[in-house]
C-alpha cells in the first residue's frame, strides 16, 4: 500500500504555510508531530457543541462529553491492542505517565531494589529514578551502547538481577532514531520476574504497536507526538498489575467513597485521574489515533524508511557532516553535527530558509556526554513529508555550511 501524499498533506492545515517567506518544511517530529484535521476537528465540535464536565452530571451536555470521552479510551485502547479500555490511563503526556508508575509501583521499592534503565534513556526516564533513588534509596543500573547507538542487550539482560524490581526502557531513542528489541527484552525480564514498562514516545507515531503481544506490563506515549492534541497522553498498564497499585494522587473521580474517618478508592482507571481530566485534549487524541490506523502503519512504515534513506544520502553529501545514531534498525531520525557549526546556529539559519529542525540536547544529556559531543542538529521525518523536504534540508545546510565557512 502506497501513501497518497496530496489527500494526507491536506489533513495537516499547519503544513500549508510559509516561514520567512519560504514554504515550510517541517522536519521537527520527534519533538511534536502537526495536528490531524480530524483531532482538529473532534476537539472543535466538542469545545463548540458538548462542553461539559465529565462522570459528574444526568443533563444532556455531561452525557454527551463523558460518552464521547470514554469513546477515546476504547480508541486508544484499539491503538495499543489493549485487553480493555479499563487498561488505558489518560495521564499529561509520556513524563507524567512514567512519573505515575514511579510514583505507584516505586512506593514498595525499598533500599537497594534496583530499576534498569539504558544509556540512552529521555530524561523523563531517568530523573523520575533519580528522584526514587533519593527518596527510597533505591539503585538506577545503566544498560549500555556502542558508538553506533546500539544497545548491548546481553549487557541489559546481565544487569538483571534478584534485587531488580523494574526494567524501563525506550522503544525508539528520540535522539538517535535506534529502534531497541524490545520484545526480547520484555521476554528476558519477565524470564526473571521482572515488569517492564517501555516508553514508547517515539516509536506509536511510526509503527504498529501491540502491547498484549509485546507483553509489556506497562507502555507510555504522548498525543502530542501521534498528530494529536498537547497536554494528553497515555499510560496503558496490565488491568492485573493497575489494580494492585495505590493512587497517585487525590481528588474528585478517583474515589469510591469519601468520609473524615477515611477514603476508599475506585477501580483503574479512575483511581489514577484525580480531577476533571483534559477532556477535549482525549477527545482529540481518540481521533487521531483513528486516523493514524486508517493511514495504515505498514504504509507509514514504508515511506518513512524511504524518506529515512534519502535524507541519510543527502546529509552524507554535506561537507565536514557526521551523523550521531547509525544503528542498522532505526526510525526516520537523523542527528548530526557540522564541522564549525554549533547547533543551534544550524537549526537557525534552517529556519530563515523555512526548514525546521530541532537542535540541542534533545533531553537526552548523558547520551550526548557517552557519544562525545555537547548537542546535535536533529532532522525528524513524518509519514506526510516529502522527498522535496529532504532536498530542502540538503540545500539547506549546503547554504549554512557556506555562511559559517
Amino acid at each position: 500500500m502506497s501513501l497518497d501524499l496530496a489527500v494526507i498533506r491536506a489533513q495537516f492545515p499547519a503544513l500549508h504555510q510559509q516561514v520567512n517567506g519560504e514554504p515550510l518544511v517541517y522536519l521537527d517530529n520527534a519533538a511534536s508531530s502537526q495536528v490531524c484535521r480530524a483531532s482538529i476537528e473532534a476537539v472543535r465540535t466538542f469545545e463548540e457543541q458538548d462542553k461539559s464536565n465529565v462522570h459528574r452530571g444526568v443533563h444532556t451536555l455531561a452525557q454527551r462529553a463523558t460518552s464521547a470521552m470514554e469513546a477515546g479510551r476504547e480508541q486508544v485502547a484499539r491503538f495499543l491492542g489493549a485487553r480493555s479500555s479499563d487498561e488505558i490511563v489518560f495521564t499529561r503526556g509520556t513524563t507524567e505517565a512514567i512519573n505515575l508508575v514511579a510514583g505507584t509501583l516505586g512506593q514498595s521499592f525499598v533500599e537497594g531494589d534496583e530499576v534498569l534503565i539504558t544509556h540512552m534513556e529521555h530524561h523523563s526516564n531517568i530523573v523520575p529514578w533519580q528522584l526514587l533513588a533519593r527518596q527510597r534509596g533505591i539503585v538506577l543500573k545503566v544498560a549500555p551502547i556502542d558508538d553506533r547507538g546500539v544497545l548491548d542487550l546481553a549487557a541489559l539482560v546481565g544487569l538483571i538481577g534478584p534485587r531488580t524490581r523494574l526494567v524501563s526502557v525506550v522503544q525508539t531513542s528520540n535522539t538517535l532514531g535506534t529502534r531497541n528489541p524490545v520484545a526480547e527484552i520484555v521476554r528476558a525480564a519477565h524470564d526473571a520476574g521482572v515488569p517492564v514498562l517501555l516508553d514508547g514516545a517515539q516509536a506509536a507515531p511510526h509503527e504498529a504497536v501491540d502491547v498484549a503481544a509485546l507483553g509489556c506490563d506497562f507502555y507510555a506515549f504522548s498525543g502530542h507526538k501521534v498528530c494529536g492534541p498537547t497536554g494528553i497522553g497515555v499510560l496503558y498498564g496490565r488491568r492485573e498489575l493497575l489494580a494492585e497499585l495505590p493512587p497517585w494522587q487525590g481528588g474528585g473521580d478517583m474515589i469510591e467513597r469519601v468520609s473524615f474517618q477515611g477514603t476508599t478508592f475506585a477501580e483503574p482507571p479512575a483511581r489514577f485521574e484525580a480531577g476533571t481530566p483534559n477532556i477535549s485534549g482525549i477527545i482529540g487524541l481518540g481521533a487521531a489515533c483513528d486516523y493514524l490506523r486508517g493511514v495504515g502503519f505498514d504504509a507509514i512504515a514504508q515511506w518513512e524508511a524511504e524518506l529515512l534513506d534519502a535524507a541519510t544520502q543527502v546529509l552524507q553529501a554535506v561537507p565536514g557532516l557526521r551523523m550521531i545514531g547509525t544503528a542498522p534498525d532505526k526510525a526516520s531520525v537523523c542527528s548530526f553535527v557540522l564541522e564549525g557549526a554549533p547547533a543551534a546556529d544550524i537549526g537557525t539559519l534552517l529556519d530563515m530558509q523555512g526548514v525546521a529542525v530541532r537542535a540541542g540536547h534533545h533531553c537526552t544529556e548523558p547520551l550526548m556526554e557517552r557519544l562525545g559531543v555537547p548537542a546535535t542538529a536533529r532532522a525528524s521525518f513524518a509519514f506526510y513529508n516529502t522527498m522535496d523536504d529532504v532536498e530542502a534540508l540538503g540545500r539547506g545546510l549546503h547554504k549554512v555550511r557556506k555562511i559559517l565557512g
